[in-house]
């Protein structure tokens, strides 16, 4: 029987180019993006992709069947943002390019600016996805809902009532700073994880797995543009993946962590903490105090 045939899940973002500011991304800026898009779609480099956006940040979110890492997907998220660069400078957009730190593209934009979560799967008859998009913080600010939703049982009473994720799930956890990384299962490594995560500026949760079949469910953007560029130039706004229902967690026990509004690191300047709240699309516009 031949291998059913696995679809993949990009979102890359990137700044390049806040309206005023950094609160927004201008609406010609969005239209470009869907211009390149739909053109990617045509000529099926893409099973389809829509344009989002989170204050002055571009989401590209495509599906494919190129498999993760893949050079021309993220060669079209490279030229997609450096035509957007371009159109940022003629209108003179605050911080144009502000994301795009290489001089050219190297197969992969991981580690050249812009911020990646990708997965690849096999389709379920329905396949739920939630993408959860942040600016003016940085990549820790999910680690707290991510344990909430996949080690919490009073967040996710899945985990109690669900033969299929009763055997819990496994975090992969990324220390930044040194390169290295850790793969601990919960209940059973619950403390360990706890004592990395709580350090969100340095150790993150990457990815997750339920561990009855090593099924990926979550992956979020690692990327910290302080330390590609070795200096300060705004901060990391990732992007956090979730598959939901049928084995994995419910709508409602995804979004339950997010009624906590947890204190993150960046706002203004990158110099403070704030609560994380969920917004409308409508209000994705962090204006007061660069984060709310």
């Amino acid at each position: 029987m031949a291998e059913e045939r696995k679809i993949t899940l990009s979102v890359i973002k990137a700044d390049v180019g806040g309206w005023v500011g950094h609160s927004t991304s201008h609406p010609d800026m969005l239209a470009l993006a869907q211009e390149h898009v739909d053109a990617a779609v045509k000529r099926g480099l893409l099973v389809d992709g829509q344009v989002l956006h989170v204050g002055d940040d571009v989401e590209l979110i495509m599906t494919h069947h190129r498999g993760e890492g893949n050079s021309d997907i993220h060669q079209f998220a490279w030229d997609t943002f450096l035509a957007l660069t371009e159109l940022a400078k003629r209108m003179k957009l605050y911080g144009a390019g502000q994301d795009m730190l290489a001089d050219a593209f190297s197969g992969n934009v991981k580690g050249m600016g812009p911020g990646v979560a990708e997965l690849c799967f096999v389709e379920r008859k329905s396949e739920p996805v939630v993408i959860f998009m942040a600016d003016k913080t940085s990549p820790g600010a999910w680690n707290l809902p991510v344990y909430k939703m996949f080690a919490d049982p009073f967040n996710t009473v899945g985990l109690v009532i669900d033969p299929s994720m009763h055997r819990g799930f496994r975090f992969r956890v990324l220390d930044v700073y040194e390169n290295k990384e850790w793969f601990l299962s919960c209940p059973e490594d619950m403390y360990d994880l706890l004592v990395l995560i709580g350090a969100s500026g340095r150790y993150l949760v990457e990815s997750v797995y339920r561990k009855k079949d090593n099924e990926i469910v979550s992956v979020a953007s690692s990327q910290k543009l302080g330390l590609i560029a070795g200096r300060y130039v705004g901060k990391d706004d990732p992007v956090l993946v979730v598959r939901s229902q049928s084995g994995f967690p419910a709508i409602g026990e995804i979004l339950e962590p997010f009624t906590f509004p947890h204190l993150v690191e960046g706002w203004m300047r990158g110099s403070h903490h704030g609560p994380l709240m969920p917004v409308s699309f409508a209000d994705a516009r962090p204006i007061r105090f660069d984060g709310s």
